[in-house]
């Protein structure tokens, strides 16, 4: 979207320059508006919302699960969209919901693989149905080049893009679509659901698809999107292929060579498999030449990135999201080059509601080393189900991160951090930790960089604090804190914004 500001005033006040400031900004605020009415949105929410789209085909009606007679399971596949004249994009859904009882007023919108087969929810969703009597809808998602039609579905999206410009064909539009028009599968189905709310969730793709959904489409009340970027553009600085600092793909050398020569302390063999993910990576990509190719501008191929992921950014709009009754919890590590802007979030954003895990990798094959996965720690699968119990039936209530103090000391080498909770929050478990000169994100060795930790002592209702010595020099120390609180045996892990000390 264009954005005008006010003229700057260059000129001493007068009445004449109040007039012309004031025409200049009438005039720049009807061009404003002209552009919007001639650009279309980018979701178009009420064909999103339209049932007779679907087309439906039933593959399985509803049955008891075969693994559980206690869950009722229907499995259907719908039309998300027709991309681009001539291709529509048909997944799976999977309805889950107590084989007893009238229809799930609470909904988990989730995600299942590809594959047209009835998925039965795990973890915390399971629980929630089994348990608490909610519906969770399970919609196929996977990479686009694993979407129908295999291996050429992607070209396409690649194509249009470079044809348009238009963030429509992108992979972010096309997840968050498939999460909402699940919801819209749901319903069609009124006697297993009548939701009053609507929780999204999802690690990685699916969890850019909670957050595009729940952005764009007020039927969501709440999403817990799981190592995904409330701000900043994942996995890559650029996309266009060619463009990223060169500084990056040199870091990235020096690591390999490292890696072969054992100095590392990482199996080599891990090469393989990263190297196979850039690769992935880049399939969804452009490269320069085809951009220029496509008669792209320099402009054009400097502010694509952003504009590619601008969907499914929360933090600069968190305010609005929360007046309108969104509730948003993020869970993501500090290791994961998917949420690279954790500095720059906790600069602009301190009271962002987020668990960041030291050490939390993205995920992905532990053949390329990956030990530390966010989506598995043990303090994100609980935040599922206590942040849903939290949302759907207020059994516990949701506390926010707290605010940090600190002092460094370059002479002792000593760092002084206090956390302080607002509303006399007293979690019962607590903790500093901290990184001394992290690698820069977007290269493989800031997804290996090493935390510790120390434990905090209460010094006062709602008040924690570390202090740490540091034997060896640092030109910057990176850290936060990471509190447990439990309640009504529902633990809920948030953490401090991620802060830095510059040493130069």
């Amino acid at each position: 979207m264009l954005s005008v500001m006010s003229p700057i005033q260059t000129a001493p006040f007068s009445p004449m320059n109040q007039f012309r400031h004031t025409a200049v900004w009438l005039l720049l605020s009807a061009l404003l508006s002209s552009l919007q009415a001639a650009s279309p949105p980018l979701f178009d929410i009420a064909a999103i919302r339209d049932p007779s789209s679907l087309e439906i085909t039933v593959i399985d009606d509803w049955k008891p699960s075969a693994k559980d007679a206690s869950i009722r399971q229907k499995l259907i596949e719908v039309t998300v969209c027709e991309w681009w004249p001539g291709q529509k994009v048909r997944l799976p859904v999977t309805l889950n919901v107590p084989a007893e009882g009238g229809p799930c007023q609470n909904v988990v919108v989730a995600n299942q693989g590809l594959a047209n087969k009835l998925a039965l929810p795990t973890g915390g969703q399971l629980t929630l149905l089994k348990e608490h009597g909610v519906g969770v809808v399970l919609i196929g998602m996977g990479t686009i080049d694993a979407m129908k039609p295999v291996g050429q579905l992607h070209e396409g999206m690649r194509q249009q893009i470079l044809k348009t410009q238009n963030a429509r064909y992108t992979p972010a539009w096309i997840w968050g679509m498939s999460q909402m028009r699940a919801l819209t599968a749901a319903l069609t189905e009124p006697e297993a659901f009548a939701p009053e709310k609507v929780l999204t969730t999802g690690g990685s793709k699916r969890g850019v698809a909670s957050a595009v959904a729940a952005i764009h489409d007020d039927r969501f009340t709440a999403i817990l999107p799981v190592v995904a970027p409330p701000l900043g553009n994942p996995g890559t600085p650029a996309y266009v292929i060619g463009t990223a600092p060169e500084n990056l793909a040199e870091t990235d050398d020096r690591f390999f060579a490292d890696l072969t020569a054992g100095k590392l302390g990482l199996d080599p063999s891990i090469q393989q498999p990263l190297e196979a993910r850039a690769l992935r990576r880049a399939s969804t990509r452009v490269t320069m030449e085809e951009a220029k190719v496509a008669g792209w501008s320099d402009h054009d191929i400097a502010t694509i990135t952003d504009r590619v992921w601008d969907a499914c950014r929360t933090a600069p709009i968190l305010a609005q999201l929360q007046e309108r009754g969104l509730e948003v919890f993020y869970n993501v590590g500090t290791n994961d080059s998917v949420t690279p802007l954790l500095l720059e979030l906790g600069r602009q954003y301190p009271a962002f509601p987020i668990c960041i895990i030291p050490g939390g990798q993205h995920g992905g094959p532990s053949t390329a080393g990956f030990t530390r996965r966010t989506p598995l720690a043990p303090e994100v699968q609980d935040n599922f189900l206590g942040f849903a119990l939290h949302h759907f039936a207020n059994h516990r209530s949701f506390i926010t991160g707290p605010e940090i103090q600190h002092q460094w000391n370059p002479d002792t080498k000593t760092l002084t951090v206090i956390a302080l909770f607002a509303n006399k929050a007293a979690p019962q478990s607590n903790a500093l930790w901290w990184n001394l000169n992290r690698s820069e994100p977007y290269t493989l060795p800031y997804e290996y960089d090493q935390w510790d930790s120390t434990p905090m002592k209460n010094i006062g209702t709602g008040k924690f604090e570390a202090t740490i010595q540091l034997e060896e020099a640092s030109t910057r120390i990176d850290f936060l804190t990471l509190h447990t609180d439990t309640e009504n045996n529902l633990p809920l892990t948030v953490s401090s914004p991620y802060l830095r000390i510059e040493n130069r």
